[in-house]
């Protein structure tokens, strides 16, 4: 069985030549608003919610790199439950984040190397950005 709670997507990461260019559109479009982000300082990175999932849009700064999905987001209520399940699947647990990241705790990716993240604390924010 799972751990307490079933995981869910909260957070979604889109590379961009743009992210200002982007967050407008989304702003208009879907009347998603920006949250600050504790770190995200000389970024260009935007951060932006619907209330229910934060999306982030990173600057695109490898040349050749297309734009497009970075990696995505798991609220789980137990690592170390999914970190044990990924081995017994042969896939590399997910490893610590830098303590300066907002979101997650850590990062794994799957068989075909899509990045994810997964985080116990969650990713909902509050309009200060805690």
């Amino acid at each position: 069985m799972a751990g307490k709670t079933k995981p869910k997507i909260r957070h979604l990461a889109i590379i961009t030549l743009d992210p200002e260019r982007l967050a407008k559109f989304y702003e208009s479009a879907f009347d998603m608003r920006r949250i600050p982000v504790a770190g995200a300082g000389g970024s260009a990175a935007v951060y932006m919610t619907d209330g229910y999932i934060t999306l982030a849009l990173l600057e695109n700064k490898a040349e050749g790199k297309p734009s497009g999905i970075n990696h995505f987001g798991f609220m789980v209520d137990d690592q170390d439950f999914y970190a044990e399940r990924m081995a017994k699947l042969g896939v590399k647990p997910p490893r610590k984040r830098p303590a300066d990241r907002a979101f997650a705790e850590t990062r794994g990716t799957d068989p075909d190397g899509n990045m994810f993240d997964l985080s116990v604390k969650g990713y909902d924010m509050d309009e200060a950005g805690k």
